[in-house]
């Protein structure tokens, strides 16, 4: 038995915050039961969806756990998902991402053989585009978001979302753990795809988009003003401004 193995009777606790997800679930979680490494617990936490997202998860019911909650947001169905978890590695994986078969795998064995990191993450897909990260940068994090947040954590060293955070919540969540003297390991491999989805749980949208300039475009999107709202929210909170 490994060191992550050992000590809890689970090694990793997989938490699938869900809104409006009744489309891609069936998907991401075939893509969660057909991992190679098999050692992990599927909680999925509905955060108040009327889109059949129960029914939908009828067939997987014996294999997780359901937990439905009135809607709260994205954060607040990860935090009651991690509090329902009992493994010593926590995984928070959006409804819209389908892991390709080695990814839990790969993501423990990054850890074991960096011991001083307390999350592995990894580059990706976002439909067809490829997102090659890079290593761990603590000057590249404090400029921009780009650590997705389906990495693999290490229980002790999660702090938390921040609930009042509607977006960019991944990048707060890294810079809490950054200022907290913890850092992550890359995996310079593509291990899962995000599915693009407008209204469910969380649209990841890489740092370069809501950059753009849309109104010089034509463009006015509420969407990119919410990321550039929560952009300012958190420079303030972490003093890069």
């Amino acid at each position: 038995m490994n060191e992550i193995e050992s000590g809890r009777t689970t090694a990793i606790s997989i938490v699938i915050p869900a809104y409006q997800h009744a489309r891609e679930l069936p998907a991401c979680l075939d893509s969660v039961f057909g991992q190679a490494y098999r050692d992990f617990e599927v909680i999925v936490v509905d955060d108040g969806s009327t889109d059949g997202t129960e029914e939908t998860l009828r067939p997987f019911l014996s294999r997780l756990t359901y937990i439905r909650q009135e809607n709260r947001g994205a954060n607040a169905a990860r935090n009651r998902g991690y509090r329902e978890a009992c493994g010593r590695l926590v995984l928070f994986c959006d409804a819209d991402i389908v892991m390709k078969p080695d990814c839990l795998e790969k993501m423990v064995r990054a850890l074991e053989l960096r011991s001083d990191a307390a999350y592995a993450y990894c580059s990706f897909m976002y439909g067809w585009k490829k997102f090659r990260l890079w290593p761990f940068d603590p000057a590249r994090l404090r400029r921009m978001n780009y650590i997705h947040t389906t990495s693999l954590i290490r229980r002790e060293h999660f702090p938390g979302f921040d609930e009042s955070i509607r977006k960019l919540q991944d990048w707060d969540l890294w810079l809490t753990m950054l200022e907290r003297g913890q850092s992550g390991t890359w995996i310079p491999e593509y291990l899962f795809v995000a599915i693009p989805h407008l209204g469910g749980i969380s649209t990841w949208v890489p740092g370069i988009f809501y950059r753009i300039p849309w109104i010089r475009l034509g463009l006015r999107m509420r969407a990119v003003e919410r990321f550039r709202e929560a952009e300012a929210i958190i420079k303030e909170k972490h003093h890069l401004n």
